[in-house]
């Protein structure tokens, strides 16, 4: 498995879908049958924009979640990765 790097285009893996919740969104792989929640709506926004970017850091910039928060989003999506939910592209 391939350590997840912020500088590299990521995207939503296309067998994920994403159902949006009140507290974010649940993300199920529909390949590898797991579920994910993703806990915080500015979370999911993220993920869903990353085919946008050329990079996690540039969707961040873009994202206006506050900079300080970045290192706690890049763990989620680092997960994300992990767990096949997002791959890079």
């Amino acid at each position: 498995m391939e350590r997840f790097d912020s500088s590299r285009p990521y995207r939503i893996h296309e067998r994920v879908a994403l159902r949006p919740e009140p507290f974010g969104a649940l993300a199920y792989h529909y390949g590898n049958r797991r579920l994910n929640f993703l806990r915080a709506p500015e979370l999911v926004a993220l993920v869903e924009s990353l085919g946008d970017h050329e990079s996690p850091r540039a969707a961040f910039a873009a994202s206006g979640i506050e900079s300080r928060r970045w290192p706690s989003f890049e763990k989620a999506l680092a997960s994300l990765a992990a767990s096949d939910f997002l791959v890079a592209s």
